[in-house]
């Protein structure tokens, strides 16, 4: 616990680590209060990109967590912002959900069915052959091929396996033999957006995560320190196929209090 204790901020995922579903996990609301109480500074840094942060405030205020909407930040938030860095005023042609379309219209980033000059891919459940047509077509004329982030699957309800983002990309990429750029963790932007919002150095920083290939690779490469829990995507028997490890292993985020 001291450890932990002597942490200024969490970056914490909130698929498999606070909730499935619309079912929230042992020991997430204990954590929270534990934020809160001892004043910790804290960001729920997720690659989802379907809902924007009131829509992800509102979902833990239903699940029963009090929690401000300036503490969480989207793979959406960071495409949007990488656009508008990139090019100011751009146009896309747009795969995903509210979230995401808000989160590029905040930004000075316009819809395009025509001429875009990008085609962005995000979760969504409305993907179907006539957006992928499309996204070959812009992509072949010259629009640049973005993904909100890299992860393949995600989880669902009732322990079951959903399509993430690459999943959905790959048709497009495939077709078109381009190579589409990722935001979202592991992505250094993402990850370092996340450090300077918290403001607080990375070793003063600790990332908690579900997964070893975003969350726990994410953390290692910015230089904060790592905690994977295993309510979620990785298995402790899936440990041993990877090439890095992290620095604590906890059943569930609950244990982050109680350890």
């Amino acid at each position: 616990m001291g450890t932990f204790d002597s942490k200024q901020g969490f970056l914490c995922d909130m698929d498999g680590v606070i909730y499935h579903g619309n079912q929230l996990l042992d020991g997430a609301a204990a954590f929270v209060r534990w934020l809160n109480e001892t004043g910790k500074r804290f960001l729920f840094l997720t690659n989802s990109s379907e809902r924007a942060p009131r829509e992800l405030q509102q979902k833990l205020e239903r699940l029963g967590l009090d929690v401000g909407e300036e503490h969480f930040y989207t793979s959406a938030l960071a495409t949007a912002d990488f656009l508008k860095s990139q090019s100011p005023g751009a146009t896309a042609y747009v795969v995903g959900e509210p979230g995401l379309m808000n989160a590029l219209y905040e930004a000075g980033i316009t819809m395009n069915d025509v001429n875009p000059d990008y085609v962005v891919i995000g979760e969504t459940r409305n993907y179907n052959y006539e957006n992928i047509r499309r996204s070959i077509k812009f992509v072949l004329a010259g629009a640049k091929l973005i993904g909100t982030n890299p992860d393949i699957t995600g989880p669902g309800e009732n322990n079951t396996t959903l399509p993430a983002c690459r999943a959905l990309v790959s048709p497009i990429a495939l077709s078109t033999g381009v190579t589409p750029y990722f935001l979202g963790k592991p992505n250094p932007l993402m990850m370092r957006t996340g450090i300077r919002l918290l403001g607080v150095d990375p070793a003063d920083a600790a990332i908690v995560g579900d997964r070893m290939d975003t969350d726990i690779i994410a953390g290692i490469e910015t230089g904060a320190d790592t905690i994977l829990v295993l309510s979620g995507v990785t298995t402790r028997e899936m440990l041993p196929t990877f090439p890095y490890q992290p620095r604590y292993i906890l059943n569930g985020i609950g244990d982050i209090v109680t350890v």
